[in-house]
């Protein structure tokens, strides 16, 4: 079906089916990779020490088994709406597939404001402006802003933007390999850091790799947002398996030899001081060539691309929510000439706003908290669809879809479970922000639901959760 036939020019506006495979490769692959590897490098060994690939090929093996659950669930129902759809047909329970969605739109709005961090960070630098910090509040302020201005130009203008950052964000970390290899011609690189632990003097070694694994774990995000993408999709049934696996492998192998390289490099302690991991790895592994000076700009592109795709996500998250009366009408909006949900695309925009002021007076590392946040509500999340994959296996339907070992969503949702906890050695911080983002949702829908109730006698509920698109 084309996209023309797909809008009735006399009915509402629809969203856009656009992804191509390879486009939704690239939608993956970019969505990964960025602002994690990117900024958290360095806390991720201040964790650990030289051992700092471990956390992250830990993450990897996580996502990857949670997406095997994705993968049974978004090719057995190929609809919009991801965990919340999931979750929704295997509990029932309205106000949990609520909380399910917000969660992941929350998560979006959250690892975009930590990629406004970085980015702001990284044109201080790459400028030489010394903006201080009320300049670098004021540039991650207005660069939220431009991202919505990309998107309220239409899926397309955003996903073809994300083709040309994805290719960005890949040159950097090719760079830094690139720069790795040349510091091991010069007799630069120790590689016996590689295998050294150097944990804080309060956590043993198994509680500082789980805790760097929930950090590390917020650079493997991403994978999950295709799901939401699904009515977007040309043949979503069959492209999903082969390219969200092949989208994961080629970002966990990038990450763990990123992670070594940056280590072997650069001491522990200097790393994990930088806001810029990666610009310190190639100022220091490659000093006589010249890209140090194109780095911080590379860097800002990588994490506008984790931003743009999050607050794509996001804005179409609460169109859904708002088109079945969970969240308020007017953000189910859509601009019949752009076919974006420009309502939910300010909403969000302003969301974030106010959250990236909020952490920027509220916490000592912002990146950290940001970044620990997404992770914290997203593996909440997989825990529940980990759980769903297994209850749904008794609703059987007529077509053919792909079923994933039994074994995979146990082990996933057990370790999720484990990484949302305390017990994880989590920063308190980061449940106070996630506890404000789904307040925040929380009393839209009570507003939601006293407005139903006295105008049009219905409760506030998810009619179809296919529509959280």
């Amino acid at each position: 079906m084309t996209d023309s036939a797909r809008t009735d020019p006399d009915g509402p506006p629809e969203l856009r089916r656009f992804l191509t495979p390879k486009l939704l490769l690239l939608f993956i692959v970019g969505d990964i990779l960025g602002t994690g590897v990117y900024a958290l490098t360095g806390q991720v060994a201040g964790e650990v020490g030289g051992a700092a690939w471990l956390p992250f090929l830990l993450a990897f093996a996580i996502a990857t088994l949670t997406a095997f659950s994705y993968l049974e669930l978004v090719t057995k129902y190929p609809q919009a709406a991801g965990a919340a759809l999931y979750t929704h047909k295997a509990f029932g329970i309205h106000f949990l597939t609520f909380l399910v969605a917000f969660a992941v739109l929350s998560s979006g709005i959250t690892s975009a404001s930590t990629a406004s961090r970085v980015f702001s960070r990284s044109l201080d630098q790459g400028f030489g402006l010394d903006l201080g910090d009320n300049g670098i509040l004021v540039v991650a302020l207005l660069f939220m802003v431009v991202l919505a201005l990309v998107n309220l130009r239409g899926v397309a203008h955003g996903i073809l933007t994300n083709v040309v950052l994805t290719l960005v964000e890949l040159t950097g970390l090719m760079l830094v390999l690139f720069v790795g290899l040349w510091a091991m011609t010069q007799g630069n690189a120790d590689f016996s850091r590689v295998v050294a632990f150097d944990t804080p003097d309060d956590k043993n070694v198994f509680l500082a790799v789980t805790t760097a694994t929930s950090l590390a774990f917020f650079a493997m995000v991403g994978f999950e947002d295709s799901v939401n993408m699904a009515e977007e999709t040309k043949d979503p049934v069959s492209t999903f398996p082969r390219i969200m696996l092949t989208g994961l492998s080629i970002t966990g192998l990038i990450y763990v030899l990123v992670s070594i390289t940056a280590v072997a490099l650069v001491p522990v302690g200097e790393l994990a001081a930088s806001e810029t991991p990666l610009l310190t790895v190639v100022e220091i592994g490659a000093p006589d060539l010249p890209i140090d000076e194109i780095y911080p700009f590379i860097t800002m592109f990588a994490v506008a691309n984790t931003a743009l795709i999050n607050m794509l996500m996001a804005s179409r998250l609460l169109y859904g929510m708002a088109k079945q009366h969970v969240l308020p009408a007017p953000l189910a909006h859509v601009g019949r000439r752009s076919q974006t949900p420009w309502v939910a695309i300010l909403f969000t925009t302003l969301l974030a706003l106010g959250l990236i002021t909020y952490v920027f007076n509220a916490s000592d590392d912002a990146v950290t908290t940001l970044g620990g946040t997404t992770a914290l509500l997203l593996l909440g999340v997989f825990t529940l669809v980990n759980v769903a994959v297994l209850v749904l296996r008794r609703d059987h339907v007529d077509s053919d879809h792909f079923v994933a070992p039994t074994i995979l969503p146990v082990i996933a949702g057990i370790t999720s479970l484990y990484l949302v906890t305390p017990l994880s050695g989590r920063d308190v911080e980061q449940y106070e922000v996630a506890g404000l983002m789904l307040g925040v949702g929380v009393v839209l829908w009570v507003i939601t639901w006293v407005v139903n109730r006295a105008f049009f006698g219905e409760r506030t509920y998810v009619k179809d959760p296919a529509d959280l698109e």
